[in-house]
């Protein structure tokens, strides 16, 4: 199995453990998917992509249609996704995803947390460079040949094709999100959910009392409520 697959096996141990957080990681996708592209999921496909997301954390449809009519009411500000960089201690590289409507607050926030922790917010470009900017998708197994699935989404960029224990995964890099998202719609196989993952070209690995130092540093930045997703080069 290639780095995406490590990757995905990794986060899914820890990573967006906390339902309450992960609700209003999906509102907000919901809020600017709306805001960019309207609130018809069927002419909408960043939207419906979100939909589908939601629907596999088994986020109840009412909250669904809450932050779409949230979205719609243009008295609401308007959701910017900021990234930030930076190092942990011990050589941890580290990108933060955010979605803020007060740049100010969130950057001062981030700030806080890496200087508490005995890291360095750095300037953009500083560390980004470092990690390979994918998507992917998840979709039901079952009547799917997993060897020809991979020959299709060859020639739409896929870098892997696997079978784990939650269905079949792609990734390709960022930019063909929407070829294949198009390729499986049109092909009638069913998106359980899709996204983007920032996957580290090289990790480092750290010992046990290191990795605590820069665990205490991504723990205060996920708690952060503008914090999308967090992403770092510590082998886990």
């Amino acid at each position: 199995m290639g780095r995406a697959f490590e990757f995905r096996k990794a986060r899914k141990m820890k990573r967006w453990s906390a339902m309450a957080k992960t609700f209003t990681r999906l509102g907000k996708d919901i809020v600017m998917a709306v805001k960019e592209g309207g609130p018809d999921p069927e002419t909408n496909a960043k939207l419906r992509a979100v939909i589908q997301n939601a629907k596999a954390a088994n986020m109840p449809k009412d909250n669904v249609e809450r932050a779409i009519k949230r979205a719609s009411d243009k008295n609401l500000g308007d959701y910017k996704t900021v990234l930030y960089e930076g190092y942990a201690p011990h050589g941890i590289a580290i990108l933060v995803e955010t979605a803020t409507d007060n740049t100010n607050r969130t950057v001062a926030n981030i700030r806080s947390y890496f200087n508490k922790c005995d890291g360095n917010l750095g300037t953009s470009g500083s560390v980004e460079f470092m990690f390979d900017h994918t998507c992917n998708f998840r979709i039901a197994s079952e009547g799917i040949d997993v060897e020809e699935l991979e020959l299709e989404m060859i020639d739409f960029g896929a870098e892997e094709v696997f079978e784990d224990e939650d269905g079949i995964m792609i990734y390709a890099p960022f930019q063909n999100f929407g070829d294949i998202q198009k390729y499986l719609e049109e092909k009638s196989i069913e998106i359980e959910s899709s996204g983007f993952d920032r996957i580290p070209q090289v990790t480092k690995t750290l010992s046990e009392d290191q990795k605590q130092d820069v665990e205490k540093l991504l723990e205060k930045i996920e708690e952060d409520d503008d914090v999308q997703n967090v992403y770092h080069t510590m082998n886990e």
